[in-house]
């Protein structure tokens, strides 16, 4: 009777969330392409750069997140995805594997089916939080960084500790939370009056 209520709790939930996967470097989109035949929807975020060779110069689509790839499924039926070659682990704390929001996939989504140019960047979590409110990254969240004279939204993955830039034009965007930074900035103006006590 238990062995029974054990494969009761296995079943899939139907609950399917986004994790981030571990991959074999540079097999990013042979291990999606795989994965997407076994069933599952993969995301795996490029962006396009040039490569020299002494003879010739090469258009690429490279991964923004190298050695990872994102993965909706049921936890629960997780065993064929875990056992599909390239896929070394799903990303988590410790051994215990994580969701990634979905807000954070979609603003990479967004990023991604834009047209803007776009590149990996380090992980940041500080600076001004900006919405896009023009264009085709509409809709985008991050920080607003300045890099070699243009503008760009960050938009980070806070579990993979990584983060990608893509350019906009600085009159696209608006501060998302400037009422909140505006009344600690009038806070901190004023001046403050401390009662003087002698001993």
């Amino acid at each position: 009777m238990s062995l029974f209520s054990e494969k009761e709790e296995l079943r899939p939930t139907g609950k399917a969330l986004w994790y981030a996967l571990q991959v074999w470097s540079r097999k990013e989109s042979f291990v999606s392409l795989h994965l997407q035949g076994l069933g599952y929807e993969c995301f795996l975020p490029t962006y396009k750069c040039q490569r020299k060779w002494s003879d010739r110069v090469k258009d690429l689509d490279q991964p923004l997140f190298p050695g990872y790839l994102f993965c909706r499924f049921d936890f629960h039926s997780r065993r064929p995805l875990v056992m599909a070659p390239g896929v070394i682990q799903i990303v988590g704390n410790g051994k215990t594997p994580l969701p990634v929001a979905d807000a954070e996939i979609e603003r990479i989504q967004i990023a991604v089916s834009s047209e803007a140019p776009r590149q990996p960047w380090p992980y940041i979590e500080v600076g001004e939080r900006v919405r896009v409110n023009y264009g085709s990254l509409r809709g985008l969240e991050g920080i607003l960084i300045n890099f070699k004279g243009s503008h760009r939204v960050v938009v980070s993955v806070s579990l993979l500790q990584r983060s990608v830039a893509v350019e906009v034009d600085l009159a696209w965007v608006n501060a998302v939370e400037q009422g909140k930074r505006q009344a600690v900035r009038d806070f901190a103006e004023k001046p403050l009056r401390l009662p003087v006590t002698s001993y």
